[in-house]
């Protein structure tokens, strides 16, 4: 069965990463949500250009994955002209790593550094000097003939992304003299954010539709936009002349998605935690239990959890709440004087 409706003449076949370049928000004015940071950032722009500076100060972006702080980086640095430099956190290995490119920017340009907490040490301590000073040390030749050799930089602001601002050293957050961060979106937003996208995909989804999708999206934008995008292809294989509500509940259905937003690994990790008998569980252990990454289970999966209330974090380990057990079917475990024995 080909998919002739109208609602799917222009999206064809683009891959991830051309789909996510056509549908980035390229304007303040197109960016949904977050209005209190955009008016922030809006001023700060606005009293640059008034004071004549090309340079803004240095920026840091903090909150879950996916939120959009990539996308303000390259809105910020198209409305002050300059031009964004990127790259992320694990591939600065080493100090030359970052000098490279420090070297290659002109006054003005953006160095935007994803998921920054993940940067070397070693490479860390040496941007103190190009953020304050604007100027690095370059070492030259090896063993008794090594020399070093101060470089002037020209100014540069310098943009980073982080979903666990926590783990950054004191003396290089306050470095950055701009600090946001970014929230979960409420399904309202979400709802704004699938109508964009399905405009610009030229498919026609139902407001049932995109509420639904959005109120599953586990607050997220980027989360929103890919179950739109497979929605979309359960609706090209029925022929459907637009995305309507059960469409979307047959789609997210498909992917393992319950109605509280819950993703299979969601609940594998629940599963492991309450078969603890309200013990806390460590990440480790859960990490091993569910064969996923610490880190991705700690920034991907738990903010959702502890902020629908299924999940707690104690110094510890990790305890599931009454909720959760109501919704896997374990009553709470109470203790011998008749209070119940899990946190709340």
């Amino acid at each position: 069965m080909t998919g002739s409706s109208p609602i799917f003449e222009r999206e064809g076949t683009d891959d991830d990463a051309r789909f996510e370049q056509r549908i980035r928000p390229e304007s303040f004015g197109d960016f949904v949500g977050q209005e209190r940071i955009l008016d922030n950032l809006k001023t700060y722009i606005v009293a640059a250009r008034m004071r004549g500076e090309k340079v803004l100060d240095h920026i840091l972006f903090s909150g879950p994955p996916g939120m959009g702080k990539t996308t303000l980086s390259r809105i910020i640095a198209r409305e002050m002209g300059g031009t964004l430099f990127s790259t992320s956190g694990p591939v600065l290995d080493r100090p030359t790593d970052l000098a490279g490119i420090l070297t290659k920017m002109g006054e003005g340009d953006f160095l935007f550094i994803d998921e920054i907490h993940r940067m070397n040490k070693a490479v860390m301590e040496y941007i103190y000097s190009a953020m304050e000073d604007f100027c690095i040390d370059i070492v030259l030749d090896q063993g008794p003939a090594a020399r070093s050799v101060k470089l002037n930089l020209k100014p540069f602001p310098l943009v980073g992304a982080t979903t666990r601002e926590g783990i950054l050293t004191g003396p290089f957050r306050e470095r950055f003299q701009i600090r946001e961060r970014l929230d979960p979106y409420p399904p309202a937003e979400l709802a704004r954010i699938l109508e964009r996208t399905s405009n610009i995909m030229n498919i026609r989804i139902d407001a049932d539709a995109s509420a639904f999708i959005a109120e599953r999206a586990r607050g997220t934008p980027r989360v929103a936009n890919r179950f739109l995008r497979r929605v979309r292809d359960l609706a090209q294989v029925k022929n459907a002349d637009a995305i309507n509500l059960d469409i979307g509940r047959e789609g997210l259905a498909m992917l393992g998605v319950d109605d509280r937003g819950l993703e299979e690994m969601d609940r594998r990790i629940l599963r492991v935690i309450l078969r603890h008998g309200g013990r806390p569980v460590g990440l480790k252990t859960i990490a091993v239990a569910v064969d996923e990454e610490e880190g991705t289970i700690e920034s991907v999966y738990e903010p959702y959890l502890v902020r629908m209330g299924f999940m707690v974090k104690t110094p510890q380990g990790r305890v599931a709440t009454d909720r959760a057990s109501r919704v896997f079917g374990e009553e709470p475990e109470e203790t011998n004087d008749g209070r119940q024995g899990r946190l709340f």
